[in-house]
């Protein structure tokens, strides 16, 4: 009984060359699956580049707005009669609140960016790859 070698010992190159179907390159074949990884294996380090860009933007959002969130606090309710304290105290809810808005937008736009180049990438192999396969699939000779 012959054991069957482990998916990583085998060479699918040289099995697949085994397997001649006529009409069709199978080194075409091959090549174009290694540039359909290549182009997944990118989309992946784009979208991954860009999750790490978030999240470092976010912890500088994060970081500048707890200072200066502090600092306007500080200020709105340290002096001033309470007419001026609740004034100051209400711009600083508004001036939060809109800051917050164009963070938000600002890192929804990086992801988005992120998230384009990563499907563009895998769109443009797509595309390449059909028309590779009309290459590759040749037309059956016909006997007379």
């Amino acid at each position: 009984m012959s054991k069957v070698p482990p998916v990583w010992d085998v060479d699918f190159t040289k099995l697949l060359g085994e397997f001649k179907v006529p009409g069709v390159d199978l080194d075409a074949v091959l090549q174009a699956q290694r540039k359909n990884i290549e182009a997944l294996t990118a989309a992946n380090r784009t979208a991954a580049e860009g999750v790490q860009a978030f999240a470092r933007r976010q912890g500088e959002i994060i970081r500048q707005n707890l200072a200066e969130l502090q600092a306007q606090f500080t200020n709105a309710v340290s002096t001033g009669a309470p007419e001026e304290k609740l004034a100051k105290q209400t711009e600083l809810a508004k001036v939060t609140f809109e800051k917050a808005i164009a963070d938000m937008k600002e890192l929804a736009e990086l992801l988005a960016k992120s998230n384009t180049e990563a499907a563009e990438i895998v769109s443009k192999r797509v595309s390449a790859s059909f028309d590779e396969l009309k290459g590759v699939l040749k037309a059956p000779t016909t006997k007379r």
